[in-house]
């Protein structure tokens, strides 16, 4: 049994340490257990009070006399070392510590670790420290330290402050939120972020899960699980630490590492949830989520009696990039016939200033009828001719009334406060999202836009980009080895490695070395001007701390000069320093490019991450650049170079050959597989890649090696295709296959593929009647995450052309307890051995990860597959009454 199902699902709590002094947190603890009507036992643990709350207490852990699903500790830190052991012995799994000094010394290991080796030893787990605890309406369990309970809802909110619980719980009260579950996770000792999604997706009272984030400890298991669960429910992050300070003080709170935030920003882009990026916008959102519909689309019409604050509306969707509804001509003339001359004939549809509650519905009612938008917004200024409370009374019957309101998504904007709360309170009543500006109203409409577009980006088919040829990547780490075996970090220079960079088929400018400036001015004469000289010192980071780059020298003098200048400078201000020399190159190539700089830096929480941005000397990581983690597709490389551009961190130039962002796209995929294939690879700057149309050319470039002896994707973030389980194989007809991972790329082979097998087989498959599999369904096929599930494809190839002739695939629980295959042949093929062969290799992929057992469900008529699976060794429960079998095979105790 998960141990989860004590913390989501408990029948029975005792509070450790309950108390009948007010403001201690014994006595909140309790009080709040038994005013929530938890039904289940409530066991107050205190060796001072015969009774708290009018409840019976017990003197000792050891004297309950039942073992409780969860104990609450409301105990000093420094107790609790002792008490977690007394609370194992009890057999108790699960255990909410409230304590928020534990990280101190005790003994040089610190409380904290201690309770957390004896909580691991015991099979048990821990909420906190430093948790307010947790409050689950549905089964009205109030286990919090919390002045306020949460509603009965649907959305969970997990977060590792407290203080941002209890302001998230009060605002929600006051607009009627409520909450499928409310999880203070304190510091995340334990429990995590990723268990809680894991359970929380799954869970049938959840339909949008928020998040409060301070740092993030394990990336990968973060990583997999919010993409998982952001494919059942709608995520909303709020990240704290944007700037250096706030990333001080998160590490101080929760612990972690020094994260840049442009990295988070990209992870939480890449699982496909939403981030906001403060409370404001936080509360916009949750109103929005609890009373939202997918959007269709993206188009906003705009309903109001005013025309300024249509106009600040207008502002704030176009300048977030979204998109303003077009009135169509029948539109345009049925609105015509309900409002005045004088109205404003396009979107913002200003109804004019005397617009009264009839306008307003007749208004509405046009535009529900149409079908030129996504979702309306409906503004109101305070008016004499409108009164506030009336109008908003109006329109919510009549969007009640309307048999197509459940097509869009409806907003509401009251400005003011007398006049307009009221007004507000009607629309929060009737489930219909309300907001105090025009901004709010848009911002949280765009945040629907946003979380939609991050959805197509999860699902969109990537472009094949050329890979590394396998000989030239052995050749790279080659390279590497022998640079590394007498050094275990080593740092180099373009000169130094731009055999390397030619391994991954970058194109980098010839450099030579000069020793002084007469040598300079010899490689100069040699190459032709004009040439650029550059400082050559292992010692100084960024050369232009000391002026060290000289470009555009057009004569021996200008060459002599400037290599002096570059080695009396540096001398002088870094008297120190190691000076190999200078780097010489030409630059007869160089004019009408756009400067872009590229660099690789591993993250302690993420590992290697990629940021881009404009070139220059003056560069600020945190601002400068935009960030992704590998491994990169085309599409996400092209998101990426979009993204640097739309936020300002790329500024293209008119040129007359422009940058190709398809070309720079497969650049970044090139890099992508070094950092991937190529663990060593700790740092590398290419400051900067000159782009020319579709020419790339790397000007300057400093790399940084460590030897690395684990394995080398251990390190990602996210997991990258497993090219080590691809095999080639052949079946009983003489065709050959290769048998391997499925890729986001395969979705128009899988297409194919599903198109040649027979309605029979695939409603065999499928336990339904199919018809054509949509884009997204194909991307779910596809586009799978590595870390917890896998899908094997048997590609044959006709003239280098490849096609899938089947699949298996598993999809493993988080608990690896259990994978759930699948398997399906194209019809005309079967007989020739593939299934075995499919059905062989996911055994044995799932023996390797450690998953206890395989299983997976069938028809009782598949004779074909209920016979294959007896000869795997597969047990077989046939139930005929309920047209199912059951096929399981152990494979790990």
């Amino acid at each position: 049994m998960n141990t989860l199902d004590q913390l989501l699902k408990p029948k029975s709590v005792a509070v450790i340490g309950a108390s009948i002094k007010d403001r201690r947190a014994g006595n909140i603890v309790m009080k709040n257990l038994l005013l929530g009507g938890f039904e289940g036992a409530i066991m107050p643990v205190t060796p001072k009070y015969p009774s708290v709350c009018g409840v019976l207490a017990y003197k000792s852990i050891d004297a309950l006399p039942i073992t409780p699903d969860i104990a609450v500790l409301c105990t000093r830190a420094s107790r609790n070392v002792a008490l977690i052991e007394e609370l194992a012995q009890k057999g108790i799994s699960t255990v909410i510590i409230l304590a928020s000094d534990m990280a101190r010394s005790d003994n040089e290991i610190s409380i904290q670790d201690r309770c957390l080796k004896i909580a691991k030893d015991s099979n048990m787990r821990l909420l906190g420290p430093n948790s307010l605890g947790i409050i689950l309406p549905w089964l009205n369990f109030n286990a919090s330290f919390s002045p306020i309970t949460a509603l009965k809802g649907k959305i969970a909110f997990i977060s590792q402050s407290a203080a941002v619980c209890t302001t998230i719980l009060d605002w929600a009260n006051d607009k009627n939120i409520g909450f499928s579950a409310f999880v203070s996770l304190g510091n995340g000792l334990d429990i995590d972020f990723a268990e809680l999604l894991d359970r929380l997706s799954m869970d049938s009272h959840t339909e949008a899960i928020l998040l409060y984030v301070d740092t993030i400890k394990d990336a990968r298991r973060f990583m997999s699980a919010a993409r998982a669960a952001s494919r059942n429910r709608r995520i909303l992050v709020l990240k704290g630490g944007r700037t250096a300070s706030g990333r001080k003080a998160a590490r101080l709170h929760t612990g972690g590492d020094d994260t840049l935030d442009i990295i988070y920003d990209s992870a939480i882009r890449r699982t496909g949830m939403l981030r906001v990026n403060n409370t404001h916008e936080l509360f916009a959102a949750v109103e929005t989520l609890t009373h939202s519909v997918p959007l269709r689309g993206e188009r906003l019409a705009i309903i109001t009696n005013g025309g300024g604050p249509a106009i600040m509306a207008v502002d704030t969707l176009l300048e977030r990039g979204g998109k303003l509804a077009q009135l169509d001509e029948e539109t345009l003339n049925r609105l015509s016939t309900v409002l005045p001359e004088s109205w404003s004939h396009s979107n913002p549809i200003d109804m004019v200033g005397d617009a009264g509650n009839r306008r307003y519905v007749d208004t509405l009612n046009v535009l529900l009828d149409s079908n030129i938008a996504d979702a309306i917004l409906i503004m109101h200024s305070p008016s004499a001719v409108s009164p506030s409370e009336q109008t908003a009374q109006e329109i919510v019957d009549a969007i009640r009334a309307h048999p197509k309101h459940k097509q869009f998504n409806i907003l509401t904007n009251w400005s003011g406060e007398l006049t307009a709360k009221p007004a507000r309170q009607i629309f929060t009543q009737a489930g219909i999202p309300t907001y105090r500006t025009p901004e709010s109203a848009v911002v949280a409409f765009m945040h629907l836009v946003e979380y939609r577009r991050n959805q197509k980006q999860l699902m969109e088919t990537p472009t094949s980009a050329e890979p590394v040829h396998i000989g030239e990547l052995n050749h790279a780490k080659q390279w590497i080895e022998e640079k590394l075996e007498q050094n275990h970090t080593l740092m180099l220079d373009t000169h130094q490695i731009g055999s390397f960079l030619k391994y991954f088929n970058f194109n980098v400018l010839p450099t030579w070395i000069a020793s002084d400036a007469s040598e300079a001015v010899h490689v100069a004469e040699k190459i032709g001007y004009p040439v650029a000289v550059k400082l050559r010192s292992p010692d100084i980071a960024h050369k232009s701390d000391v002026h060290g780059v000289m470009l555009n020298l057009r004569n021996s003098v200008e060459v002599a000069n400037a290599a002096q200048a570059i080695l009396d400078r540096t001398k002088l201000s870094y008297p120190a320093a190691h000076i190999h020399g200078l780097l010489v190159q030409g630059m007869g190539k160089l004019a009408g490019g756009e400067e872009i700089r590229i660099k690789v830096i591993t993250d302690n929480t993420f590992g290697p991450v990629i940021l881009i941005g404009q070139g220059g000397s003056e560069w600020d990581e945190s601002i400068d650049a935009a960030a992704a983690l590998p491994p990169l597709n085309m599409t996400l490389a092209r998101y990426l170079i979009v993204r640097a551009i739309k936020s300002g961190k790329i500024r293209p130039q008119k040129l007359p050959d422009p940058m190709n962002i398809d070309g720079l796209s497969e650049f970044l995929v090139r890099l992508s597989q070094m950092v991937v294939d190529c663990p060593q690879v700790q740092q590398l700057d290419i400051h900067p890649l000159l782009a020319n149309g579709n020419e790339f050319t790397i000007l300057d470039a400093d790399l940084v090696l460590s030897r690395y002896k684990k394995d080398a994707h251990e390190r990602l973030a996210i997991r990258p295709y497993p090219v080590e389980m691809e095999q080639k194989l052949t079946l009983k007809d003489g065709t050959e296959i290769l048998l391997r991972p499925i890729l986001p790329e395969d979705e128009p082979l899988h297409a194919e593929f599903i198109h040649k097998v027979s309605k029979d087989d695939l409603y065999k498959r499928f336990f339904t009647d199919v018809g054509e599999f949509n884009h997204e369904a194909l991307a779910n096929f596809t586009q799978i995450d590595y870390d917890r599930e896998m899908a094997f494809v048997a590609v044959t190839y006709t003239a280098g052309n490849p096609t899938i002739i089947g699949v298996s695939r598993a999809l493993i629980n988080h608990q690896n307890s259990d994978a759930e295959f699948a398997i399906l042949i194209r019809s005309d093929l079967k007989g020739i051995g593939l299934g075995k062969i499919l059905m062989g290799k996911i055994i044995q992929y799932c023996k390797d990860k450690g998953t206890a057992q395989i299983s997976g469900m069938t028809m009782p008529t598949n004779r074909g597959m209920l016979t294959l699976a007896q000869k795997l060794g597969f047990e077989l429960d046939v139930q005929f009454s309920d047209g199912t079998a059951d096929m399981v095979l152990r494979l790990n105790d």
